[in-house]
């Protein structure tokens, strides 16, 4: 999934626990999130973003959209 979560922590300066607590998220499964062991949940990814003050789509990697190729007349 390749979520930005663990560098949103680590640049609020937040422990595991600490996000835990402010999130209401167990830092056990922060700890997962971030190893790529386990896939939140919608509602997960929520409370994170909110205890982070970030938006969702920011954990997760921007990458450029391809722009989509022209169908060519047959």
């Amino acid at each position: 999934m390749g979520l930005l979560l663990r560098a949103w922590r680590e640049r609020r300066d937040y422990s595991l626990r600490e996000l835990g607590e402010r999130s209401g998220v167990s830092y056990v499964t922060i700890a997962k999130i971030e190893a790529g062991t386990m896939s939140p949940t919608v509602m997960t990814l929520d409370k994170l973003a909110a205890a982070l003050d970030i938006r969702v789509r920011d954990l997760f990697p921007s990458t450029p959209r391809r722009p989509r190729r022209k169908k060519e007349p047959r």
